[in-house]
């Protein structure tokens, strides 16, 4: 009876894993409306620039519906791809040592699940976090006065990014919800 509770225990560490590396390339595009107390033109340019900076190729827009568009390639993290091997291979090993102890006449052969597990893990990851993602900016305010209100679609990430390092360069200010939600 106490081989199957560890062998229960073990088929929940693969759940949990497999649910871990589903959000760690989860996407995580959020909208926020950003405002300054600049003028459009100044802003759009200077938002541009930094992600121009960062590494952000411009993939045109729309005039009529004032959008500016962004592209990028997004990598996935090499340190959590090992991470998320290693403990993909642990947990294999665990479900080996279960398998073995519940059917003893199989040998030592579960334990070569490790072989499949770990890089397994790893792989996944890798092929779901690195993808290209996309940035849009749509300029909200109607006149060219002295404030500018802006409406930006991307990673949630970026956004965080864009509002800590443009902030008060630009006078950027959203709501705040970016900087405070613990997700």
């Amino acid at each position: 009876m106490g081989f199957f509770s560890v062998l229960l225990l073990t088929i929940l560490l693969a759940i949990g894993l497999l649910f871990f590396l589903r959000a760690a390339s989860k996407d995580r595009t959020t909208v926020v409306d950003v405002q300054s107390s600049k003028p459009p033109l100044e802003v759009l340019n200077g938002v541009s620039r930094w992600l121009e900076e960062r590494g952000w190729r411009s993939n045109g827009g729309d005039a009529d519906r004032q959008v500016l568009r962004f592209q990028g390639n997004v990598a996935s993290s090499l340190t959590l791809a090992v991470l998320l091997a290693i403990y993909g291979g642990l947990g294999s090993a665990s479900l080996g040592l279960v398998i073995r102890q519940l059917s003893p006449d199989l040998g030592w052969w579960p334990l070569l699940l490790v072989l499949i597990g770990g890089p397994a893990a790893g792989f996944v990851y890798r092929s779901r976090a690195a993808r290209v993602e996309f940035l849009e900016i749509r300029l909200m305010s109607t006149s060219d006065h002295e404030t500018s209100i802006l409406r930006i679609r991307a990673h949630r990430d970026e956004l965080i990014a864009m509002e800590l390092e443009l902030g008060k360069s630009l006078d950027l200010a959203s709501d705040g919800s970016l900087l405070s939600s613990p997700i």
